[in-house]
């Protein structure tokens, strides 16, 4: 059965100028198989300094938060949460993991590793959207929601305000965050991360166009688009694109429209906003959440924010700063 969402995503993205497609549909099964191999590509950087930073402080994000369940956003495979959940455990805090993902597969991946680790934690799946939902507590335990890899970057500006917004209706006081974040850096080291040697992420993104032939039975020809990758240096933001090499019709009959592109023509598929520290704390601390610490190097950033349990004036903590105290790696810093 068709899925209604995609239907509409298409109808929306590819029937407007400029034509776009949602990133969601980036991960099928093939797609997940191949992101998994970009985060192990030696351009792709964001994962292993993230996993890093997880190593160095994922004690310190256990103890500052005072929290006993984990909840993953994005979930994936869990591997980098491994190390979370082994800080938990070890500090005697951990009660049940809760990962979140649109892929069956990579939760089914998730949950068979977790149970071999920690074989009495209870492990419980949620196939979902994480941009509109987080599962409801099973119990009173303290929360943190992980939101890892820097996937907070894929949201425009306006969406990712409204996601924080309804994460932090969400939460509970006492509930935390912790938020990936990749770093503004140079722009040559930027693109070479989204445009791999080996043509990995190419294909990952030219993949979407052989998900809407297999759902929609769209007659998109892979040939007849290159990826066009672009730093956007106003936006500080990396922009994937699909641009069209000739003039074309494609018919898209699952969604009832034929979709007509001017050569040179892109469809928009995914960005990825870089981020300054003090930019995301300020974002946070607007939505009525507090920022507490940061956990840095010059690629990475890890923050971590509580429920504010009592907005100042009911207005969610607007116009506060948000100066945060940052551990770097191998050197000492307070604590608030």
């Amino acid at each position: 059965m068709t899925d209604p969402q995609l239907v509409s995503d298409v109808r929306s993205g590819l029937g407007s100028y400029p034509k776009s497609l949602a990133p969601r549909w980036l991960y099928d099964d093939a797609g997940i198989i191949l992101f998994d191999e970009i985060t192990r590509l030696p351009e792709y950087y964001l994962t292993e300094a993230e996993r890093r930073l997880l190593d160095a402080h994922a004690a310190d994000v256990a103890r500052l938060s005072g929290a006993r369940s984990i909840v993953e956003l994005g979930a994936g495979t869990a591997d980098k949460t491994m190390t979370l959940l082994q800080a938990f455990a070890d500090a005697g805090r951990l009660t049940s993991f809760v990962p979140l993902d649109v892929s069956t597969q990579a939760l089914d991946l998730a949950a068979q590793r977790v149970r071999e680790r920690f074989p009495r934690l209870p492990v419980v799946p949620h196939i979902a959207d994480f941009s509109g939902y987080l599962p409801p507590a099973e119990d009173d335990d303290p929360r943190l929601v992980a939101f890892l890899g820097s996937t907070i970057g894929n949201f425009y500006a306006d969406e990712r305000r409204a996601f924080l917004e309804h994460l932090a209706a969400s939460l509970r006081p006492g509930d935390s965050l912790l938020l990936g974040t990749d770093l503004v850096k140079g722009a040559d080291r930027l693109v070479r991360a989204y445009n791999d040697s080996q043509g990995v992420t190419e294909r990952f993104v030219l993949n979407l166009l052989r998900v809407l032939n297999r759902e929609l039975g769209a007659e998109f020809r892979i040939e007849d688009f290159d990826y066009a990758p672009l730093w956007d240096e106003r936006q500080e933001r990396m922009d994937l694109r699909l641009r069209s090499r000739r003039a074309h019709d494609v018919p898209v009959p699952g969604a009832d429209m034929t979709v007509p592109f001017a050569a040179g023509e892109e469809i928009r598929v995914e960005i990825s906003t870089k981020f300054r520290l003090a930019d995301i704390a300020r974002e946070l601390s607007d939505v009525g959440l507090e920022p507490v610490q940061a956990f840095a190097d010059a690629d990475f950033g890890l923050t971590l924010a509580l429920q504010d349990q009592e907005p100042e004036n009911g207005d969610q903590g607007q116009g506060r700063t948000a100066d945060l105290p940052i551990f770097k790696p191998n050197r000492t810093s307070a604590v608030i």
